[in-house]
């Protein structure tokens, strides 16, 4: 295959995104409370795990966001989540073997900075039978600088708040109005000011390339108001138009997306732009600061990935707790109902809020662990995997040998390392590992 024939694959694709394996879109009703049950008693005691908090609450939806959100404009239904978040919390701490330590505590949405001050100092309160942090635990919570002040950043720094990340995704006002997300580059700027007084070390900015009415120049300008801060890391996503997931999509003018190759030449901009000042390039999408952790970890290839991205947490299992949070143990992945009633309705009846899953086979963890390797490192010794795994080296290396058969190009054997010829092709490359393009694939965002 032809550089012209991979780049041509690349543009048209459309392939996961890989923060798990097998991917959600492969979840089914075969795994419920009592699975989840016994994969939480199979913990070993004082094990490190994560928690995932999902506050599913927005004030404003913005049209290009396809996580699973509700609109609110008063406390009631933050005050009623609380409510169902502490019964939920008691299930799952009546669950879980003791002594288990808490590497992460990651708060994502939605908004949680929706949360009052008092709210998130109770949140702290309902967390406290699960939650058994130390010095070297990571808090992070995803914040929108338009729904914070200096007393709830307060209470996230009581929290033990260590990692901010803003969602910028672009600063150009024509771009913000098309995708119904208006922020201004001041109150941005003023967040980040916050955060820093209180000494939080860690500030992420997430910016999207491939948005209606997004051109070169505006992205360039964006860039340079996102660089000013110096950010210690930035996640450079490819806003994935998915409009038959997410139906408030459809509110963004399809006629102003950039093409293919228009996204191609946005990404590249804003990677040339962010490894000129001095960033390095993470796996497929993201940027830190070379001192920052990311960065050290994806020297030292102790670099994960995870259904929040790319991470240096390499806990044994993610307890995903809130409405259609997703979780993952040693024995598989697990997620919790998506609508808050469905939700809030199961842990009320004293059970599980689990609607779906997926138990991990040996075959399939053994793929998942060439996947995560060759999405964070770009190369994965098969030789490594099989001795780890019980397996013959072959097994490993046939579907390697097949899947550049299918995508000459894309990769290159060297010794018993399978390595991938760009990150850009990361996805590509494990897709076809993977045996193919799953029938559904018209759901997965573009590979470019």
């Amino acid at each position: 295959m032809t550089q012209d024939a991979l780049r041509s694959a690349l543009l048209d694709a459309r392939v996961p995104r890989y923060t798990s394996y097998p991917p959600a879109n492969r979840f089914s009703g075969a795994v419920g409370p009592e699975t989840v049950e016994a994969w939480m008693a199979d913990l070993p005691a004082c094990a490190d795990v994560s928690l995932y908090v999902h506050v599913p609450f927005c004030r404003r939806l913005c049209w290009f966001c396809a996580c699973r959100t509700q609109g609110t404009r008063t406390v009631a239904p933050l005050a009623a989540w609380l409510d169902t978040l502490e019964a939920e919390v008691a299930l799952v701490a009546e669950r879980l073997p003791a002594g288990l330590r808490t590497s992460a505590l990651h708060l994502g949405g939605g908004t949680p900075t929706l949360l009052s001050s008092e709210q998130i100092t109770r949140l702290g309160s309902v967390l406290a039978p699960i939650l058994n942090a130390d010095a070297e635990t990571e808090v992070a919570v995803e914040i929108d600088p338009c729904e914070l002040d200096e007393a709830r950043l307060d209470a996230l720094k009581a929290l033990g708040l260590s990692r901010a990340s803003i969602g910028v995704q672009d600063f150009d006002p024509v771009v913000q109005a098309a995708i119904g997300r208006e922020q201004s580059a001041e109150v941005t700027g003023q967040a980040v000011r916050w955060l820093r007084e209180r000494g939080i070390g860690g500030i992420n900015f997430d910016l999207l390339y491939g948005l209606p009415h997004q051109t070169e120049a505006r992205l360039a300008a964006t860039l340079d108001e996102a660089l000013r801060h110096r950010p210690d890391r930035v996640a450079l996503f490819g806003y994935a138009h998915v409009p038959w997931v997410s139906r408030r999509q459809r509110l963004i003018p399809e006629e102003a997306l950039p093409g293919a190759e228009e996204r191609l030449a946005l990404s590249a901009l804003a990677r040339a732009r962010l490894l000129e000042a001095g960033y390095v390039a993470i796996g497929i999408d993201h940027f830190a600061l070379p001192e920052d952790s990311l960065a050290v970890a994806a020297r030292e290839r102790r670099l994960h990935r995870n259904f929040q991205g790319y991470t240096t947490d390499g806990a044994l299992a993610l307890i995903g707790l809130g409405p259609s949070a997703i979780s993952r143990y040693p024995g598989g992945h697990a997620q919790n109902a998506p609508a808050t009633g469905a939700w809030t309705e199961a842990i009320r009846a004293g059970r599980l809020a689990t609607l779906r899953g997926h138990a991990i086979s040996p075959r399939e963890a053994m793929i998942g662990d060439v996947i995560e390797r060759l999405m964070c490192d770009g190369r994965v010794d098969l030789a490594a995997l099989a001795r780890r795994h019980d397996a013959p080296l072959e097994r490993l290396l046939l579907p390697a040998e097949e899947a550049m058969a299918r995508l000459p190009g894309v990769a290159r054997i060297e010794g018993t390392e399978l390595v991938v010829a760009d990150f850009a092709y990361a996805r590509l490359l494990a897709a076809a590992y993977d045996g193919g393009l799953p029938g559904d694939s018209g759901r997965f965002s573009l590979a470019s």
